[in-house]
């Protein structure tokens, strides 16, 4: 069994190497999809929805693995590479300030108003409302993980890395939202 695994992570990366935007796409899409199922059932829908499956893998395919990939590969080509601690740490503070910022916000629009169809109003309502303190939370935990990842992934693993974490991220926010939505009601 071992060997198997061992076997297709081999594969996997000769595919990053070959195709780096394509695989990452693909894997982006995929880890979305599957935070999406683990998301459903934690918060009890019994049968999956599959057009909010489809809508959070589209976003993670279209947006974040292509997002991801060009983004990195611009921080590396200002900073050449460099990885020393000085680095790391201004790669960190731009990825908050610009690529967290972004996403988060694009995030929120896209679920309000594409995944749940709510009419623009409710949507803008809702993210000046809620943008502030998802904003925060990921700014208490995904320097941590931006700190790893520039320091430690290569660049060609940096994207699936933080597709990685982003998958436990989103099972987080649905939580999150869930439980809020519960104590509200």
């Amino acid at each position: 069994m071992g060997s198997i695994a061992k076997d297709g992570l081999n594969k996997y990366v000769l595919q990053l190497r070959q195709h780096p935007l394509r695989t990452k796409v693909i894997t982006a899409g995929v880890l979305s999809g599957i935070s999406d199922i683990v998301s459903q059932k934690l918060i009890g829908i019994h049968k999956i929805q599959l057009r909010r499956l489809i809508l959070k893998v589209i976003f993670g395919a279209a947006y974040l693995g292509p997002f991801g990939h060009f983004f990195h590969i611009i921080l590396d080509k200002i900073f050449k590479g460099k990885k020393d601690s000085k680095t790391v740490a201004k790669k960190v503070l731009i990825e908050q300030l610009t690529a967290s910022t972004w996403n988060n916000l694009l995030f929120l629009i896209y679920y309000g108003w594409i995944v749940e169809g709510r009419p623009w109003l409710h949507v803008k309502a809702k993210v000046k409302k809620d943008y502030p303190s998802v904003q925060y939370t990921a700014w208490t935990f995904w320097p941590v993980v931006g700190w790893i990842n520039h320091q430690y992934m290569p660049l060609h693993f940096r994207v699936v890395f933080h597709s990685l974490i982003a998958f436990c991220w989103g099972i987080f926010l649905n939580l999150r939202a869930r439980t809020l939505a519960l104590t509200k009601a």
